[in-house]
């Protein structure tokens, strides 16, 4: 049984993604460390943020609502990184690894938040 939020494999995965993308962003120019860089590593840090919040609640709806959260990061990252990619600041196979990472991540959110909701309706009925 899992009793920690750093043992679910989807935490896993977006800390991966967020030490990749640190890795990869401090090669950007100078002039966009308070943009994009700034923008790209928060929204990284807010999938997995979000995750470990959203498993220490406690009630059924706030967990989903956190993974939700952690779910729309995702896509504000992927959006960042085809920007990233399209300023030439990424390279396309370094940006479709980063892509498929979040693919999966977001896969696990959607089967985490499918079992919250069928275990919320499972307990409501008689």
């Amino acid at each position: 049984m899992i009793k920690e939020f750093y043992e679910l494999e989807v935490w896993k995965i977006g800390k991966v993604c967020v030490i990749q993308i640190y890795k990869l962003t401090r090669e950007f120019p100078k002039q966009e460390t308070y943009d994009l860089v700034d923008q790209l590593r928060r929204a990284a840090n807010s999938i997995c943020a979000n995750i470990a919040e959203g498993f220490d609640r406690y009630h059924t709806r706030d967990k989903i609502r956190f993974y939700y959260t952690a779910r729309a990061s995702i896509s504000e990252c992927k959006s960042h990184l085809l920007i990233a990619q399209e300023l030439g600041y990424l390279s396309g196979e370094q940006v479709q690894v980063l892509l498929a990472d979040l693919n999966s991540i977001g896969r696990l959110l959607n089967n985490m938040i499918s079992s919250l909701n069928n275990l919320s309706r499972s307990r409501l009925s008689p």
